[in-house]
């Protein structure tokens, strides 16, 4: 058995410190083995860097020798004894959903940031006792004797974060005799009917989708910020959510990113946690995990995460088609898509996938692979009469991989939605897929078939519409975030990154809007911009085509949709 003590010295700090046992050795040389990345994070994420002194004991209290031999692996020379502590501290000062946060308040720690592992004995059963007050209360999947946290073996440990607190807010709802569970920290007061009617709903689908659940409980970790926020992240029988502000939990948009982010991580029980590819069973996490099946374990779960809302009807059509905008207007606003597959955007997720990166290189794994399962899923349907759908092709995967602890290749994926569809669309693979491509034709087939329509509206922004630029303001300032290739500001020499300062020479004060609307019927404008700290005047001339950028895309049900349509559209819902 592997045991660690958790504690800290002085909360403010924000850090924790860990004792680690290891018994029973029969070795004179140990490595220890720190986590490199995190799954549901496909990156490097390279924690041993938040580790402060370690030190390696002996029975006798004596120092023992160790060398680093990478950025992550230690190396002890034990000198003949069976019996070692290992001692460092953590610097825990990162609250979302994937990090490990600790002050006064709470201990909140994802172990694949903090434990250590002994290389060979990973099948051993660990635990991690906790030394908190006694008034704290504790929320985790791993099994509990009062401050004792237990794990099978070090991947039950490191997949299995835990949150404690004396202000900690717990309730459940049982779906087929499964309790699921509901944690809070942070200042809100949860609508616990409302809560646990919804998501009673959403999980009871989802079983039905599966047709099973994978474990015997399941926990909502639940870290609410006082500002907005919205992140969360998967584990086999829990996920933690960070989401803000908690003053608006219950209600609004908050409520609403609270019950599609809760969803989309329930399905990844299933879905990445159960069912993995090939290049990630099992994981490996001293290095990069290289798979070029993003869009089916993030994007198939976000998909998914949002059909599955409007299916159990905890979602309305409104509801769902405004999120679906959202990874409409994601698509169509990335150039990147005329660049990089989504495939290999997966593979490149390792590289910079969680931040924007350079304008224009990559796709996004998740809202490209949410439009790449719809289309497929309109295909099936249309294919087999409606009889089968992109369901089919989840449920074979949970029966021959899930199930069986397979790891399925890119070659699984395709053969087995050839066998649900009835024919061969590996040339779709091949040309949304595996090719940078613009989704707009397969999207309209879809749409068609399902009886909707795809408006792309003109921004409302002359920025975006008519100059095709995007802003953030930014302390009274209007700082570029996106410019559309070849549009008018591209030619002008706008890009990423630059502060427009003045129009016409008049000062921007959060106020870009009021003035290019006032100047709109002008020809030209001048535009003071600062790049890298120098300042530029810069002639802003409309396109003499008067083609538009940045369009807004609105789904919408076609009000002249026949009657074979709205059977399409409600087998669909319904699937």
């Amino acid at each position: 058995m592997i045991h660690y003590t958790f504690y800290q010295k002085n909360p403010a700090s924000h850090y924790i410190y860990i004792d680690m046992l290891v018994n029973d050795l029969q070795e004179d040389i140990v490595q220890l083995q720190l986590p490199a990345w995190r799954p549901g994070r496909y990156e490097l994420g390279n924690f041993a860097k938040n580790i402060k002194r370690l030190d390696v004991w002996n029975e006798k209290g004596e120092t023992l020798p160790y060398q680093k031999l990478s950025k992550d692996l230690w190396e002890v020379q034990c000198l003949g004894h069976k019996n070692i502590k290992i001692t460092y501290s953590y610097y825990a000062a990162e609250l979302n959903a994937g990090a490990c946060f600790a002050d006064e308040h709470q201990m909140y720690v994802n172990p694949v940031h903090t434990c250590l592992c002994v290389i060979g004995r990973e099948n051993e059963s660990h635990q991690i006792q906790l030394n908190i007050p006694s008034d704290y209360k504790i929320a985790s999947s791993l099994k509990q004797q009062n401050q004792l946290l237990l794990a099978d073996n070090f991947e039950d440990l490191v997949d299995s974060p835990f949150m404690a607190s004396p202000s900690l807010q717990s309730d459940f709802y049982e779906v087929n005799n499964i309790k699921f569970y509901l944690h809070f920290i942070g200042e809100c007061q949860p609508d616990w009917e409302k809560f646990k009617r919804d998501f009673s709903a959403f999980t009871t689908y989802q079983i039905k989708f599966w047709g099973d659940f994978p474990y015997d409980e399941f926990h909502f970790l639940f870290q609410v910020l006082p500002v907005k926020f919205y992140h969360g992240v998967e584990h086999k029988k829990s996920t933690v959510i960070a989401i803000g502000p908690g003053y608006q939990l219950n209600h609004g948009e908050t409520y609403e990113s609270v019950l599609g982010v809760s969803c989309h991580e329930l399905f990844h029980v299933w879905n990445i946690k159960t069912i993995r590819p090939l290049e990630m069973m099992p994981y490996n996490y001293t290095k990069e995990n290289y798979a070029r099946t993003g869009y089916v374990y993030e994007g198939f779960t976000t998909y998914y995460g949002d059909k599955l809302l409007l299916s159990s009807t905890v979602f309305n059509e409104q509801e769902y088609f405004l999120t679906l905008n959202e990874r409409l207007q994601k698509h169509f606003h990335n150039y990147g898509r005329y660049n990089l597959s989504v495939a290999h955007s997966s593979w490149d997720t390792w590289l910079d996938g969680y931040v924007p990166g350079a304008p224009y290189r990559k796709t996004n794994i998740y809202d490209e692979g949410n439009l790449i399962a719809l289309i497929l899923d309109a295909k099936i349907l249309k294919a087999t009469q409606n009889k089968k759908s992109l369901k089919d092709v989840c449920q074979l995967l949970y029966t021959r991989y899930g199930k069986t602890a397979k790891g399925y290749s890119e070659n699984d994926i395709m053969a087995i939605v050839n066998e649900v569809l009835g024919t061969n669309v590996d040339d779709f693979f091949k040309q949304y897929v595996y090719a940078a491509a613009d989704y707009e034709v397969p999207l309209h087939e879809a749409f068609e078939y399902l009886g909707l329509s795809l408006i792309k509206n003109p921004s409302a922004h002359i920025n975006e519409n008519l100059y095709g630029f995007k802003i953030i303001d930014t302390n009274g300032v209007a700082k570029i975030s996106l410019v559309a290739p070849y549009s008018p500001a591209w030619k002008a020499g706008l890009f990423q990154g630059d502060d427009i300062i003045a129009v016409n020479g008049h000062m921007i004060r959060n106020n870009l809007q009021h003035w290019l609307n006032y100047y709109q019927q002008a020809e030209s404008i001048e535009l003071t911009v600062n790049k890298a700290e120098l300042l530029h005047r810069i002639q802003l001339k409309k396109d003499s085509k008067n083609q538009t950028y940045f369009s807004n895309p609105q789904v919408k049900i076609n009000a002249e949709a026949n009657a074979e349509q709205n059977a399409n559209f409600n087998a669909w819902k319904n699937s």
